[in-house]
């Protein structure tokens, strides 16, 4: 990978015999090689001139090689430093590493071994200059949206940027909760369509009976309830994007008609015969294996290789390093900003229990845990005490810790100990789990005032999940209960 031009080595070597043979075994390879004998004629041609390496003796009679190593280090990195160490003086070649060298020599060595080691030495330094710059021009701390530096998340920012300006569909997928939609808003916004409608529409939030006039729309009289003509999503999005979350929600039966408007550009209204054709870019995402879903017969084969073009992963928030704690720090600012309270830190504790949960829920989980926080408390700096469960302790021991121990087996039934629906502790009813979420999912639908994606949101789940759910819930009251999970 070194380039083929002459290049600059510098020699520092006290012995003329030595630095010598040294240039003789460096004869036939493209260097301009520079001989010093003491530290302080080192130091002056490094003041003169830069050089692509440095063979250095640590052990000069004017100083040692080390305070020569450090001021390159400093000074012009660069520099590949190559130490020469005397046989004995390990330890002082362990240092001269510490301290930037990329690699020693062994008193006595051969040319071959001097050759070799000087090669790998520009090569490195070559790709860590490489590195480094591609870490300038590209590392972004913030993209449309976006927060966070990681390579994970700089590999996403690096294929919107390749995919934006094109009309080719891509496919988001990533756990519920790591922004698919602020991805496919991104792909939109660094288009050409940016200043044209960005229409999302949550493919698992809708009853299917509903979504193809969600899509397409309607005309009067087209179903009971079509009191008037009504443009539906694909309308409204012609000229830019239409986003479809939860593409793999969708029922069999629509995704023909959503293959042929994708190959044709044209579809029709519920209830209308007139084909209208219009000019869209389609984002869709899913939290499931989309291709796992085809095996299952759950997603047409042929619709997934229409719309599989650009794929595109997000990666779950657990494996982001430290843009966790760049988000969180994020939401705690915005968050105090909007409700008037002064938070502005993280205590270390908190910072260490933030960084090392494994947030299952991703951003989404993130940003509701600070919200909880800020919500709730006051104070400049954030406190273990303040975090909710199953980050911290507050009413009651953390679900986390209790996670931690070991699971102990229940006690058998005994004749003392018999096996009642009604016992343990408190003498709770034992009931089908599936009735429990039908009734905890009611409660939350109702406190919300029937607003099924803010008690989705409580309950951490996604929309189409609590819809799912409760679809299950009731086939299984009709069916009197179902079969038992096996």
């Amino acid at each position: 990978m070194t380039s083929s031009k002459t290049q600059r080595l510098l020699l520092v070597e006290d012995d003329p015999p030595l630095a010598r043979v040294y240039q003789e075994y460096l004869k036939s390879e493209p260097y301009e090689v520079i001989h010093a004998e003491t530290g302080k004629e080192a130091l002056k041609a490094l003041g003169e001139g830069s050089f692509d390496a440095l063979v250095l003796d640590v052990q000069l009679p004017d100083m040692s090689g080390l305070e020569i190593l450090k001021k390159v280090s400093q000074e012009n990195s660069r520099t590949a430093v190559v130490v020469i160490t005397a046989h004995g003086s390990i330890n002082m070649a362990v240092d001269a590493m510490r301290e930037g060298a990329a690699d020693f020599l062994m008193k006595p060595f051969n040319a071959e071994r001097l050759i070799f080691t000087l090669r790998n030495a520009l090569e490195r330094q070559e790709l860590k200059g490489i590195v480094q710059i591609l870490k300038k021009d590209f590392t972004r701390d913030a993209y449309c949206g976006f927060i966070g530096k990681s390579l994970p998340m700089q590999a996403v920012y690096r294929i919107v940027d390749a995919a934006a300006p094109s009309k080719a569909t891509v496919f988001i997928t990533g756990e519920s909760g790591t922004g698919k939609e602020v991805c496919a808003e991104a792909v939109h916004g660094q288009s050409p369509r940016t200043d044209k409608p960005f229409i999302a529409l949550n493919c698992g939030a809708i009853p299917q009976e509903l979504m193809e006039s969600e899509i397409f729309g309607h005309v009067k009289g087209a179903f009971t309830g079509a009191h008037a003509n009504r443009d539906g999503a694909a309308t409204l999005a012609d000229g830019g994007t239409l986003f479809l979350d939860e593409i793999c929600e969708m029922d069999l039966s629509l995704q023909v008609k959503l293959l042929r408007f994708i190959q044709t550009g044209g579809f029709q209204k519920v209830g209308n015969s007139t084909v209208e054709k219009v000019d869209v870019r389609f984002v869709c995402a899913t939290n499931k294996d989309p291709w796992e879903e085809v095996e299952k017969g759950n997603f047409r084969e042929d619709l997934y290789f229409r719309l599989h073009v650009i794929p595109i992963h997000l990666p779950p928030l657990r494996d982001r390093g430290d843009d966790i704690l760049d988000i969180a720090g994020k939401f705690l600012t915005e968050f105090a900003a909007e409700e008037g309270k002064g938070f502005q830190v993280f205590d270390d504790e908190v910072a260490a229990l933030i960084a090392g949960f494994s947030w299952p829920g991703n951003v989404r989980q993130l940003q509701n845990v600070i919200r909880n926080v800020v919500v709730l408390h006051d104070g400049e700096t954030v406190t273990a005490d303040m975090l909710p469960p199953p980050l911290g302790t507050r009413a009651g021991q953390s679900r986390s810790a209790a996670a931690a121990r070991p699971a102990q087996a229940p006690a058998k039934p005994t004749e003392t100990q018999p096996a009642s629906k009604g016992s343990g502790q408190g003498d709770i009813a034992i009931r089908p789990l599936w009735q429990v979420e039908q009734e905890l999912i009611n409660a939350a639908i109702s406190q919300c005032d029937g607003n099924v994606s803010r008690a989705a949101a409580l309950l951490e789940l996604s929309p189409s999940t609590v819809y799912r759910r409760l679809r299950e819930a009731e086939e299984k009251a009709v069916g009197g209960g179902g079969d038992i999970e096996k």
